[in-house]
């Protein structure tokens, strides 16, 4: 816990950025009392964020402690999504609400109100209806709206923009690690507009179990989706890529994402979680590991077709390639030998790296897996799309399905690993920036490539960052 003069200050940072054009009142005994209970620090180019108690009370720690860093996340995402598309952010928020709404359970329902008015106590305007919309944001952009899209164009589905498909990731146990426990590693690859995932979270709820993630400004759940519990449970994702398929009917990723973190005890349990309500939003292949029963797990969910395999021996990657065929063949477009595509050519390199390091994998080889820079396509050592640690704005070609450009503004923009040891203390290693410390500058990109002009006013530097190590409570 930080000193309680660090902690009005960090608060007094959050506020003062809004507090000249939206003064706020002091905050009431009761609110006092609620946010002394939180704290937030920055390391390393993260936020880290502790919050705890009731949904409300977390809802508005958070609020409170990131009202910054949610105003300028907000903006960034309102940004991005009316040029991408041409409509009004505003007309978003007011077709997720009624979507969304009736699903979402009277827990994270109320964790969300708790945010409105942790903002509001900030000096920050917003809304239940806005922050639904802002948390369902990867479902609504890459999933929702190209069938929206098709109707309103008439256009076929093969040409619409394809969903964002990022992530480097792995999971290995047994005679895989050196240890003979849980190992696993994850980077982020994603569009360099979007909003930065810079937060790791320490949740600490009155049921259920404590969360250690990545996560967004804002979000109530992940996102990113790296993340251990206090049931021994560590868990990343990565994106299904050319997947098409959306149920409107049925419960967003981002409560099943939450529930499943907070409330599971077990792999199986947070499978069957995940699995009730499947709306098809945000349609990822999971990597899952048990520190205690040693057990590791793929569940790729599809919207019409799910695979899961689950073994005390071996290892799971991902790179955006569905491994189950009826995924793969049914609700995706992809070409699994198509070693030009990022996707692909990644695939091929997990193999490579698994087949080489079996009985070796620890942290220090997580670590290098995720900073890797071959490009299995091109045969050679060589920071690209198609490499690991992904690099599209240093690519010439264009790598399909997405982003489909060259030098395309988008890569990987973090790493974190953890193993069973680290797992035990809820304690998990990350990089900001880059896996492997090339820096970013937006600056600098703009000035070599202006046809991504329209992002110079929130696109941001990544500057090289070291290792850090955070524990839950620290």
């Amino acid at each position: 816990m930080i000193p309680g003069r660090l902690l009005i200050l960090s608060a007094l940072i959050c506020i003062s950025a809004n507090a000249r054009n939206n003064p706020s009142p002091p905050l009431t005994a009761e609110q006092q009392s609620c946010v002394s209970k939180a704290h937030r620090s920055e390391k390393a180019g993260w936020i880290y964020i502790h919050v705890e108690g009731e949904a409300h009370d977390r809802g508005f720690q958070r609020g409170y402690l990131l009202a910054r860093e949610i105003t300028d996340s907000l903006h960034t995402t309102r940004v991005s999504w009316e040029h991408q598309t041409s409509m009004d952010w505003k007309w978003l928020v007011a077709q997720a609400a009624p979507m969304f709404l009736p699903k979402i359970d009277p827990e994270d329902l109320d964790e969300i109100d708790g945010m409105v008015d942790g903002l509001r106590a900030a000096g920050v305007a917003s809304s239940r209806e806005e922050m639904i919309a802002y948390n369902a944001y990867i479902e609504l952009e890459g999933y929702w709206w190209p069938g929206e899209l098709k109707k309103i164009k008439e256009t076929p589905t093969e040409n619409l923009v394809a969903v964002r498909e990022g992530c480097s990731s792995f999971i290995a146990t047994g005679s895989m690690t050196r240890d003979g426990n849980v190992v696993l590693g994850h980077n982020t690859m994603q569009s360099y507009d979007d909003v930065f995932p810079r937060i790791i979270e320490d949740i600490k709820p009155v049921r259920g179990h404590r969360i250690l993630w990545q996560t967004s400004p804002g979000w109530i759940h992940s996102g990113t989706d790296f993340f251990i519990t206090d049931a021994g449970l560590v868990g990343s994702e990565t994106t299904i890529g050319s997947f098409e398929g959306f149920d409107t009917n049925a419960v967003p990723e981002f409560v099943r994402m939450r529930r499943a973190t907070q409330d599971a005890g077990s792999i199986d349990e947070w499978c069957r979680i995940m699995r009730t309500g499947n709306n098809g939003g945000y349609a990822n292949a999971w990597l899952l590991g048990d520190i205690h029963s040693k057990e590791i797990a793929r569940l790729e969910l599809g919207l019409k077709h799910i695979g899961f395999e689950k073994r005390r021996d071996g290892y799971f990657t991902g790179s955006n390639v569905a491994e189950d065929p009826k995924i793969l063949r049914m609700e995706t477009s992809a070409d699994e030998t198509d070693i030009r595509c990022s996707s692909v050519s990644r695939r091929v390199r997990w193999k490579q790296l698994m087949g080489e390091s079996a009985g070796k994998i620890d942290l220090a080889l997580a670590r290098r897996f995720e900073a890797d820079h071959f490009d299995s396509y091109r045969g050679r050592i060589q920071p690209s799309a198609r490499t690991l640690c992904g690099h599209f704005d240093l690519d010439p070609e264009a790598d399909k399905p997405w982003p489909g450009v060259p030098f395309g503004c988008c890569g990987t923009v973090d790493s974190k690993v953890v193993d069973a040891s680290l797992a035990k203390q809820m304690a998990i290693e990350a990089r900001w920036g880059s896996a492997c410390g090339i820096p970013f500058v937006a600056r600098k990109y703009l000035a070599a490539h202006p046809q991504f002009d329209w992002m110079e006013a929130i696109l941001k530097d990544r500057p090289a960052q070291s290792w850090a190590t955070f524990h839950a409570g620290e």
